[in-house]
């Protein structure tokens, strides 16, 4: 078991000890956010038919040669051919077909004019200019084409890519299982939400369950809520083997500091999680503790809310994604420059946590006015995460530094 890695090697610790969760069936309809368990190929191609992309007339560009205002070209219409319809005239020199939206091309035409640049009868439409072979005309397979990747295993369904699945008559892609993700807090003094008359002396509410259970639901994963332990490490154990019963990750806050009530390393070890590294060299979010049970990850974070955020979105979020079967699992890096200064040094890797703004064409980040450990409101909003090298001063306005998305 390491003591403090770095975040990179304690992020490569954990995913390197997880595997994506099972696959299922699940019905387009409900498959948004999922992600893909298989390369999908297209099997016809979109649109399959020429067709046309406006209402007006199909006819020959060879028609229209030299037409002008001065010298208008007149064709004869042989049918009107309504999306849904198929055309049974074949265009020939001097006639056209009057064509809707979404239409095949007849036979014979090579081009479309739309209803706007003609003036036309029941029986004939006048042409005022030329038109080239293959104008306004939608190829077949210029959407999609046979054969051709129409997404790969890892990708999250968004809606390009449940139309695209719809277009190919695919009703039910295989998708990775929702992971359900076990979340147990600890510590005496954590009563819930709903408790009334409200805590007591010496308590809080359990934030840090709510904080987690908005987190994995925007992820696409399942919080399942095992309960609160008290400081025993007898308890959190059994809290902790319940979750490895029915969960495929679990999530543990409090007790993973140093004192004589830290007793979440302990019971982790007793539930048979082997630990893979205690601490982090990070700032917030030094305290923890992560381990893995037949490839399940589980999470020991700080009670302090701030902390226990930080610390996950730096090296439990992506063991996770991996978990979900994501094909990129790392978050998206981005440069950002500090709107405002931050006064304090770093000996070790900080993490600043901010909203993106654009300011004079700059990508910046605003930062809240308390970085603290357990100030969670000072979360509200924020979408990105610098990273501050270990051992910078005080960061002045304008400081440019890498960091990801959240």
């Amino acid at each position: 078991m390491l003591k403090r890695p770095d975040y990179m090697t304690a992020r490569a610790l954990l995913m390197d000890a997880v595997e994506p969760v099972g696959t299922e069936w699940a019905a387009l309809s409900e498959s948004g956010g999922r992600i893909l368990a298989q390369d999908l190929i297209a099997v016809e191609n979109v649109p399959p038919f020429d067709r046309s992309p406006y209402d007006g007339y199909a006819l020959r560009a060879a028609d229209t040669a030299g037409a002008s205002g001065e010298t208008p070209v007149t064709l004869r219409v042989l049918e009107e051919v309504p999306a849904g319809s198929v055309p049974t005239e074949i265009v020939t020199e001097g006639s056209a077909v009057k064509i809707f939206t979404g239409a095949p091309i007849p036979q014979g035409a090579d081009a479309v004019i739309n209803y706007e640049r003609t003036s036309f009868t029941g029986t004939a439409v006048t042409v005022y200019a030329p038109l080239r072979s293959g104008e306004n005309i939608i190829r077949a397979g210029e959407d999609v084409r046979c054969g051709g990747l129409l997404a790969r295993r890892g990708d999250a369904v968004d809606p390009g890519i449940a139309g695209t699945l719809a277009s190919q008559g695919i009703a039910a892609p295989s998708v990775y299982q929702i992971p359900k993700v076990g979340i147990l807090s600890t510590g005496s003094e954590l009563v819930e939400v709903n408790d009334v008359p409200g805590p007591g002396p010496g308590k809080i509410r359990n934030s840090n369950r709510h904080t987690f259970e908005a987190l994995l639901k925007a992820i696409g994963c399942e919080g399942v809520y095992l309960g609160t332990a008290g400081d025993s490490a007898a308890e959190i154990c059994g809290l902790i083997q319940e979750g490895l019963r029915k969960c495929s990750a679990i999530v543990i806050t409090g007790g993973v500091s140093a004192g004589d009530y830290d007793l979440t390393p302990d019971a982790m070890e007793m539930a048979g999680v082997e630990l893979l590294f205690r601490g982090a060299a990070i700032k917030p979010g030094m305290a923890c503790a992560y381990g893995v049970w037949g490839g399940k990850p589980v999470c020991g974070l700080s009670g302090s809310p701030a902390s226990a955020l930080t610390n996950f979105y730096a090296i439990g979020l992506p063991a996770l994604r991996k978990l979900m079967g994501c094909r990129e699992p790392l978050p998206r890096n981005v440069k950002v420059t500090l709107s405002g200064s931050f006064g304090k040094k770093s000996p070790v890797t900080r993490f600043l946590r901010g909203k993106l703004e654009l300011k004079d064409g700059r990508v910046c980040m605003a930062l809240p006015g308390n970085q603290g450990n357990a100030v969670l409101s000072s979360v509200i909003g924020c979408d990105v995460m610098a990273v501050v090298p270990a051992g910078s001063g005080p960061l002045p306005s304008g400081t440019e530094l890498e960091g990801f998305l959240l």
